[in-house]
């Protein structure tokens, strides 16, 4: 994109990270920084080019993105114009008093309206993009025996207070019991708005510490449990043949009333080739649970595929900075001292326990805070591949 040159001036910059954190602490953009300013620029010119050519769908989602961007960018720039004419107007009428008290007065103005359009550049930048979707997601007890499944019994049902508190529509896959009434595994599909991008926050390992109920002792103990969430694909990401599966039913086990032992409402689905099988119980209705089980079937497969795809890189990845996934510690729930100490940048420490645990607003507010960290981090990414790639090209020159 040679038309950009002319605004991109970054041939003598010597030490790239020390300007990039120039432009930015603190969670937010040093717009003023000349290395931002020409950033925006490209913005523009990007949202400029591609709105006026035919675009691929990942071209039409980038002018999507760009564009509330570009939006206050045009207002920002109409309002430095008004100023510089301001300041034009107020040469002229250095003898006149009266009329450089208006313009004073103008001017005022326009910076709080300056200084307005900053902030909603600022939010705009890091605000978090959501999309519709849908996820699923599997919680399984770790170390720690029969309190780690305790605890998992109550991770689960707070991720399905919490889904009911968003309006999101779940569906329980799967579900299996230990012997004290706690879970050892068990999978819930998930869909609605933010789903995909608020749900995938809660992957990782979580730890909590507390006496359990299970012991006499008054002993502390810790356990895990892992929390995995994969997206859920769309029929044109992933179609199953029907050759390729095939489909058993038989009378659900477990709790469930005379329903139970009556029809035979369980579905199990084996996808032959690879010689996955999921299972589903957890609704009385057999077309339901072939539905969710075949759902899980897809999700499970299409993580496959991904993984299969990008297990090189994935693999360079974890090298570098672990896997950010199931074997990482991501959030503690200490029940002595009634806090939640989210670890990754974004977090820090909450109080009310049993408030949390009943899925409303503080999961909400601290997974929003997360993204917005992430959002921080992607803009902060965007800006310094920005500069290399034209550092780059101007030293190529």
């Amino acid at each position: 994109m040679s038309f950009l040159r002319p605004l991109c001036n970054l041939s003598n910059i010597k030490n790239i990270p020390s300007i990039i954190r120039r432009c930015y602490s603190q969670n937010s953009i040093n717009l003023s920084d000349p290395t931002v300013l020409n950033y925006l620029k490209y913005l523009m010119l990007q949202h400029e080019d591609l709105a006026t050519k035919s675009r691929t769908p990942e071209e039409s989602k980038r002018l999507f993105d760009i564009k509330p961007i570009v939006n206050v960018l045009e207002q920002r720039i109409a309002l430095y114009d008004s100023i510089e004419s301001l300041k034009d107007l107020n040469k002229k009428e250095s003898e006149d008093s009266e009329m450089k008290k208006m313009i004073k007065e103008e001017a005022q103005i326009y910076l709080s309206s300056l200084k307005s359009i900053d902030e909603e550049l600022q939010q705009i930048l890091l605000e978090p993009i959501l999309t519709d979707g849908g996820i699923l997601l599997e919680v399984t007890a770790g170390a720690g025996g029969q309190e780690a499944m305790l605890f998992a019994r109550e991770l689960f049902q707070l991720y399905d207070l919490y889904a009911k508190y968003k309006d999101w529509e779940v569906n329980i896959a799967s579900i299996e019991k230990s012997d004290l009434g706690g879970i050892r595994k068990a999978s819930m599909l998930i869909e609605g708005y933010g789903v995909p991008e608020l749900m995938r926050i809660e992957a990782g390992v979580h730890r909590v510490q507390r006496i359990p109920s299970t012991e006499k002792s008054s002993r502390i103990h810790t356990s895990t449990v892992s929390v995995a969430v994969l997206p859920q694909p769309t029929d044109i990401e992933l179609s199953i043949p029907e050759k390729d599966i095939t489909i058993e039913t038989k009378r659900a086990s477990g709790a469930g009333g005379q329903h139970v032992n009556t029809t035979d409402s369980a579905v199990r689905i084996i996808h032959i080739p690879t010689g996955t099988a999921v299972e589903c119980q957890e609704g009385r209705s057999q077309i339901k649970n072939k539905e969710i089980a075949m759902q899980k079937l897809k999700t499970i497969l299409l993580q496959k595929q991904i993984e299969e795809q990008s297990s090189k890189i994935n693999s360079e990845r974890k090298a570098q900075i672990g896997s950010g996934n199931r074997n990482e510690k991501i959030r503690t729930y200490n029940y002595p001292q009634d806090r939640i100490t989210e670890h990754r940048e974004g977090g820090g420490t909450m109080h009310s326990l049993k408030t949390f645990m009943e899925g409303g607003a503080q999961l909400e507010q601290l997974q929003e805070s997360l993204l917005r960290q992430q959002r921080y981090q992607n803009v902060v990414e965007e800006i310094n591949e920005f500069v290399k790639k034209y550092q780059t090209d101007a030293n190529n020159k």
